[in-house]
């Protein structure tokens, strides 16, 4: 059984992108995404109008993944049209090149480091150093890691994270954060002020929230899962934490073509160089990545993974708020 370098070394074959294959994904994403803003305009009755909305939210995760490779520098690269599409799409999405790529970054080379590995990602903390913080401290890590922060993800991780926060904190760096934020408020006034509050709600408030939302989840889920196990920098290896600290999240085949193969997280964390369409490849190629831990999107596994606070290192496992409670009264 192959592990550690070796394991990386295996999945390098499967790192070579084929151009017109990504090419192909972005043009067909685009259609698709075409037809829901078309159904979201012009389909009657409401529901109809809705479901064209589910259908835009769906195909921007989809473009969503394919961004974040081209940010991996797995597909597309050196070419002048595609640098121009992500990065106007990162500015659509909330989530500009700049601070997308420094903080993703940041969490590939420290995912689930104690400590460090809430740069970037969602923050996580040992028991013992949670009962130590003050009242306000706890309340402030409990509310970024509640599930109504993670599904209004639209506001506190994207408007307010993404963008807001980093102006704040360095304005000159990522000045990208600004226009993002210009021209979200341009556009979503614009439809208002000239197509209608509904327009603008089927077009573009509802499709926002939810791709979002899901967006948030997927990024919380993926590392915040019932078998995850944080470590220590002594302890901690890139190998083991892509595979015992990024999930093997199962979906439908509908769903990992809406989310381009992101379910397949231990083997991008493992090598992020793999283009998101040779993932199910290279699940299928090497036995050591068939055996990863697993959640899914089925509703008792999101709550699973939603009722997680923080690690227990005595316990090697992450604990729920009522287990944390019992230990408090203890």
């Amino acid at each position: 059984m192959r592990e550690g370098k070796d394991l990386i070394l295996a999945t390098r074959p499967f790192a070579q992108e084929f151009r017109t294959r990504s090419w192909w994904h972005v043009f067909t994403s685009l259609v698709v995404l075409f037809l829901g803003y078309s159904v979201a305009v012009l389909a009657e009755p409401w529901w109809g109008r809705a479901a064209g909305s589910i259908l835009v939210a769906l195909t921007l995760g989809r473009i969503f993944v394919i961004y974040h490779d081209y940010l991996h520098h797995a597909i597309l690269q050196r070419s002048l049209v595609a640098k121009a599409f992500f990065t106007l799409f990162g500015l659509f999405m909330l989530a500009p090149v700049s601070i997308w790529e420094r903080s993703h970054n940041y969490h590939h080379a420290h995912n689930s480091k104690l400590y460090t590995s809430s740069i970037g990602s969602y923050p996580v903390v040992t028991k013992e150093k949670f009962l130590a913080s003050s009242r306000l401290e706890q309340r402030v890590y409990l509310f970024i890691r509640h599930p109504l922060t993670i599904g209004t993800g639209y506001i506190f991780m994207f408007l307010y994270g993404m963008c807001i926060r980093s102006v704040m904190n360095n304005p000159g760096r990522h000045w990208d954060s600004i226009i993002a934020l210009v021209l979200h408020v341009a556009f979503g006034t614009l439809l208002w002020v000239f197509a209608g509050w509904w327009t603008f709600f089927f077009v573009f408030l509802l499709p926002f929230v939810l791709v979002l939302a899901l967006g948030s989840y997927l990024f919380y889920a993926q590392h915040n899962f019932p078998d995850v196990t944080f470590s220590d920098k002594d302890g901690w290896t890139y190998a083991s934490a892509a595979l015992n600290s990024s999930s093997h999240m199962k979906m439908s085949p509908v769903m990992r073509w809406f989310l381009a193969n992101i379910g397949y997280h231990h083997i991008h964390h493992l090598n992020p160089r793999i283009p998101f369409y040779r993932l199910p490849e290279v699940h299928a190629a090497i036995p050591e990545l068939q055996h990863a831990r697993t959640t899914s999107l089925l509703p008792w596994d999101v709550v699973r993974c939603l009722r997680l606070k923080v690690w227990d290192p005595a316990q090697q496992r992450m604990i729920t708020r009522r287990e944390l409670r019992r230990t408090r009264l203890a």
